[in-house]
């Protein structure tokens, strides 16, 4: 690998500016633009280097060959990459949007001279903006970085390294992998929690006055931004139709045996188990994996890997170092 790139960050809300935190606290030379303002004058003010002009930012990532990251809303991703075009073509460019498949084709359109690497890390909160920033949100999290048949494997294991350094693990995945999983385990439970929280209100006073773990654990991300979490679902529309029929498909069956017989049995049983393999998930033992850029199947090992959910923790020169269940 390379020398470490210094760090531009487009976007500084929660995703955006936690990487900086962290990339900063990792020892990184680090720099961002948000559009806001107010975010600017707050992170400015806590002495971190950003401004509220992102073409400057993007003329000083290109003078220092810095790795610019997308952490824009997907709706604003088009935008941003039309001034990356413009003033860091020759940047190595990366994202932390929530659905990969679009930026890729966006990328492919719009800034086709940018060395691409897609990226997603696997944490965040209900919160938004600089004020819920953490520089320990990616610690011990996944973290999607993609790889397609076109991917230069150098500039994978740069982006790699990044999400290393701030403390999370990654996950080797394409881009149409990512999707569909996602939209099982997070793009369908922001769905369920908006139903849920909008069920539980229609229970006026009384139903709120009562909620209690259940409800709000349930709830949770109900109380996310809704442009961004509709940004991230309508995005993901594809991928998402598929797991919102699946999942009707067992709320059919789910009525249907209440409605019939008032056994609730394989609907609560098979929940149970799915929790449970969730958590055991946690604690299994993993095998160590070394897997070297420069073989001529690399890209599938990688791949291979991810899609059994191992993980990249380290580099080794052009060895990628990991471990799989």
């Amino acid at each position: 690998m390379s020398g470490v790139r210094d760090v531009c960050v487009i976007g500084l809300g929660l995703i955006g500016g936690s990487l900086l935190r962290a990339a900063t606290a990792a020892g990184r030379t680090a720099f961002g633009a948000t559009a806001s303002e107010m975010d600017a004058d707050a992170a400015s003010r806590q002495g971190f280097d950003v401004t509220a002009d992102v073409a400057v930012a993007l003329r000083r990532a290109a003078k220092q060959d810095a790795m610019v990251v997308l952490a824009v809303p997907l709706p604003a991703v088009e935008g941003v990459l039309r001034q990356v075009y413009e003033h860091a073509s020759n940047c190595l460019l990366t994202d932390v949007t929530s659905v990969k498949g679009p930026v890729l084709d966006s990328v492919k359109r719009l800034a086709k001279w940018n060395k691409f690497v897609g990226g997603h890390p696997m944490a965040g909160s209900q919160e938004s903006g600089w004020t819920a920033t953490n520089p320990e949100l990616f610690r011990g999290a996944a973290w999607v970085v993609c790889v397609e048949e076109d991917t230069d494997l150098q500039a994978w294991a740069e982006v790699a390294q990044l999400a290393i350094d701030v403390g999370a693990h990654v996950i080797p995945l394409p881009a149409d992998s990512h999707d569909e999983t996602v939209a099982r385990i997070s793009h369908l439970p922001h769905l369920f929690a908006a139903i849920l929280a909008t069920i539980g209100a229609q229970g006026g006073p009384l139903a709120m006055a009562l909620a209690a773990g259940s409800f709000t654990d349930g709830t949770r991300v109900a109380q996310s931004r809704p442009d961004l979490v509709r940004a991230m679902t309508e995005g993901n529309r594809a991928a998402l139709l598929p797991i919102v029929d699946e999942a009707l498909g067992r709320l059919g069956a789910t009525r249907g045996s209440l409605a019939s017989t008032g056994g609730l049995a394989a609907t609560i049983n098979a929940g149970h188990e799915g929790a449970q393999l969730f958590q055991a998930s946690k604690n299994v033992q993993r095998a160590g994996v070394r897997v070297s850029l420069t073989a001529d199947d690399a890209k599938d090992g990688l791949i291979a890997l991810g899609e059994r959910g191992g993980r990249i923790t380290a580099f080794d020169g052009d060895t990628a170092i990991g471990e799989v269940s």
